[in-house]
């Protein structure tokens, strides 16, 4: 079956092919699965996916009712596609635009499908510059980094700025946002990666398989944290009284009693779905100064295997599906 098979007039109820899961486990229990299609309600868009990011939140998700309901579900955030059709009350696109986005989170996942029903306004247009699989890659992550250094940190030139795997799906986005706002970028990764930050435009690097990074003298005004755990709470430490840290995942229990002696103030940070930093994304993208460095593509077939290799935790930037 083809998607332009699908929802065929001929067809009783339209169907799609989803990247589907009835149990919670490893990526053994992704099935690529008929369902039906989904239509879109008022103030919604239903996008014909052609290529869809991958995100550690989707492994996590898979294996662990973490934020969503137990099975079955569809996971999938990061969406690049053309919309289909429309929903009552949608004025800002019509079928055959082609709009990128994430759906809204932890709740509205579903783009690991042929088809996505979305809020109009989680979606912008996707810049003419960029294919759909370089758009894909980077809504949840350049959100990510964009909420949390812009909008949470208030990040601005001349400041200083230490990200934690900056060679990771978020990190490396948000070294390329760091600079593009004029700060200067540490990033710390494994010393074979040291030359591809250096590339994305990082001046300096720690190797965190043998530096300590809390033993450098360097002091920041921000500190970007995916890892979490003690690592946050020893990042307290680098930072300048009155600075920031950025956490994507929890930190130590420990880390708000650091941080408030430390004079520094330390945050956790969700992402949500936001239009109007979508369209910042898209703009930085149309311009060259933001692009996702995607490792592997795999079909949506394959979804199982692309998920094997995301949660070895050893990839370079991002992993996609590609679905038209």
């Amino acid at each position: 079956m083809t998607p332009d098979d699908l929802g065929s007039p001929n067809s009783a109820a339209p169907v799609m092919l989803a990247l589907h899961q009835t149990t919670l486990g490893g990526p053994e229990v992704l099935r690529l699965t008929e369902l039906p299609r989904p239509a879109p309600g008022p103030g919604q868009i239903l996008v014909a996916v052609h290529a869809a990011g991958l995100n550690p939140t989707d492994y996590k998700h898979r294996a662990l009712s973490i934020f969503l309901p137990p099975p079955p579900l569809t996971l999938g955030w990061d969406v690049s596609g053309t919309v289909a059709e429309t929903g009552p009350g949608v004025t800002l696109f019509q079928p055959g635009d082609e709009v990128f986005g994430m759906l809204p989170y932890p709740h509205g996942a579903g783009s690991h499908a042929e088809y996505v029903t979305g809020p109009t306004r989680a979606f912008v247009p996707k810049p003419t510059g960029i294919d759909h699989i370089q758009a894909a890659a980077l809504p949840l992550a350049a959100l990510t980094a964009w909420q949390a250094l812009v909008e949470t940190a208030g990040l601005r030139a001349g400041q200083r700025v230490l990200i934690h795997a900056a060679a990771g799906g978020v990190g490396h986005l948000a070294v390329q946002i760091a600079k593009e706002r004029g700060a200067h970028v540490t990033g710390t990764a494994s010393a074979p990666k040291h030359a591809f930050l250096r590339e994305l435009g990082a001046d300096a690097c720690v190797d965190h398989r043998s530096e300590d990074f809390t033993d450098i003298e360097e002091r920041y005004d921000v500190v970007l944290d995916a890892l979490g755990g003690e690592t946050a709470t020893r990042s307290v430490s680098v930072l300048r009284p009155g600075g920031v840290l950025v956490s994507l995942v929890p930190g130590a229990e420990d880390t708000p009693a650091a941080a408030e002696k430390a004079q520094v103030r330390a945050v956790t940070l969700i992402v949500e779905h936001d239009q109007a930093g979508m369209r910042a994304i898209a703009d930085l993208a149309d311009r060259g100064s933001l692009r996702a460095h995607v490792s592997a593509t795999f079909p949506l077939a394959e979804g199982a295997r692309a998920h094997a290799l995301g949660e070895t935790g050893h990839t370079t930037g991002k992993l996609v599906l590609t679905v038209r």
